[in-house]
């Protein structure tokens, strides 16, 4: 059993209990709790009575009662109460074999566990679930879960997962959708073998299954310069990302007629290679394919925006209009550097100019890294590392500060011995890149109004 108690939260319903570490839980309510979905689903009633066992195998009976919802504030030494369930296919786009050696482990850990999409939003295959498994989700409701589709093709499926099993994934998802469960969907386009017609016929299939899916992300097959010994696949063009663009839209307009809704995104990655402006804000809803890129450009430029336009009228907290100070201190104090990926850097540079047409205070140098740790073609801010900064940006005049964005940092619970929360995937810390460059660098958060905030001196 992995349902021991690591502690217990202070003023918490389980607080005012005898619960101590190193109890194991092994029911609710008579109900036998195998992993952490048993125990959000039982666990939710306002009567509850829950066993243990303790020090000695000695039975812990257990009466709680709460507000039905309310946490019972124990937390254990297991996240998932169970074993992680790991990804047993060998994607021909996989990211992770792409990466060079010697990097951290934990960026090697393919995770494939369905409870993890419902409770954290990761996307898997549904290839490793058996019947059972599938009965349980649908009978405790277990809704939303994030679906990597590719094609309902069972046969490319099998392909592009690197095997067999294709086709059970597939009977997986039309199984959920028939129950109803609600489905957020991603489809990795690779050029020559899922795009095109072959896309077309995996959005339809994916109508045919009705309301229970919410979402749908096209998003681009991304390729490293570490592909010795994988299936040969090409990088999406301007015209290849223009025509996916387009093909997807088509969807997205029918369904919006159809269902109110539009259902079929674009990554943001497509419109930029393909030199598109981004959809307004109005055209992503409520960003449902967020975290999967879709609309996390238009969001962030909104809050930008949004951000300055209450900064204008006086409505923000700190530096306004009116306070904007013309010294040469405060000139000195923003002159500062930016870093960003490739794709990005046409974008920020044009929010930069809107603010210094209000702020004369404010000097600055936008540096787009190029990506020489996995390879030109990827151009996203999130992969760039922190060696590549550097050897960017030494010997460079970068004012007071630099700017980063928080996207290219990963979390820092392996390094004991280091005092930064966050690193970049070379494992450079942010406190060498500052040494490094000589310069003070502040992590700015993936919202538009931080990033002013970082612009303004706040």
């Amino acid at each position: 059993m992995n349902a021991i108690v690591k502690s217990v939260t202070a003023g918490s319903p389980a607080s005012k209990t005898k619960i101590a570490p190193g109890d194991i839980l092994r029911r609710i309510n008579t109900v036998v709790i195998n992993d952490v979905l048993d125990y959000e689903y039982y666990s939710y009633d306002s009567n509850l009575v829950l066993e243990f066992t303790s020090q000695g195998s000695k039975i812990k009976l257990i009466q709680i009662n709460k507000p039905e919802g309310d946490d019972l504030g124990i937390e254990f030494e297991n996240f998932l109460m169970d074993k992680q369930r790991h990804c047993v296919n060998k994607c021909i786009f996989c990211f992770i074999d792409q990466m060079p050696k010697g990097m951290r482990k934990t960026l090697y850990y393919k995770d494939d566990d369905v409870r993890l999409s419902f409770l954290q939003g990761n996307y898997v295959t549904l290839t490793n679930l058996s019947g059972l498994d599938i009965r349980r989700i649908i009978r405790l409701r277990i809704s939303p879960i994030n679906v990597s589709v590719h094609t309902l093709n069972p046969k490319l499926r099998s392909f592009m997962l690197g095997g067999s099993g294709g086709d059970g994934g597939i009977n997986a998802l039309k199984a959920l959708a028939k129950a109803g469960i609600e489905l957020n969907c991603q489809i990795v386009c690779c050029p020559g073998i899922n795009d095109g017609w072959r896309l077309s016929r995996t959005i339809e299939g994916l109508i045919k299954m009705g309301s229970c899916i919410n979402s749908v992300s096209v998003v681009p097959v991304g390729l490293t310069k570490y592909r010795q010994g994988l299936a040969e696949l090409r990088p999406f063009d301007k015209l290849l990302a223009l025509k996916t663009i387009r093909r997807v839209e088509r969807y997205s307009k029918r369904s919006l007629k159809k269902r109110g809704s539009r259902v079929f995104y674009c990554a943001d990655e497509l419109y930029m290679l393909a030199g598109l402006e981004l959809p307004p804000n109005e055209f992503y809803e409520d960003y449902p394919q967020l975290e999967n890129g879709v609309g996390m450009m238009r969001l962030f430029i909104t809050e930008f925006e949004i951000a300055l336009q209450r900064l204008s009228k006086g409505e923000a907290s700190g530096l306004d209009k009116e306070e904007a100070p013309n010294s040469s201190e405060a000139q000195e104090r923003n002159e500062f550097s930016i870093v960003t990926g490739v794709l990005a850097e046409k974008y920020l540079t044009n929010l930069l100019k809107t603010v210094t047409e209000k702020y004369d205070t404010i000097s600055y140098e936008v540096y787009a890294v190029k990506n020489d740790f996995f390879g030109e073609s990827v151009s996203v801010s999130g992969l760039v590392t922190g060696g590549d900064i550097i050897n960017r940006l030494k010997n460079k005049k970068l004012g007071s500060k630099l700017l980063i964005p928080q996207n290219m940092l990963r979390d820092t619970g392996f390094l004991q011995e280091s005092t930064d929360k966050e690193v970049f995937l070379d494992n450079i810390t942010v406190s060498e890149l500052s040494e490094k460059l000589g310069v003070p660098v502040r992590i700015v958060k993936q919202d538009g109004a931080d990033f002013l905030d970082a612009l303004l001196g706040n």
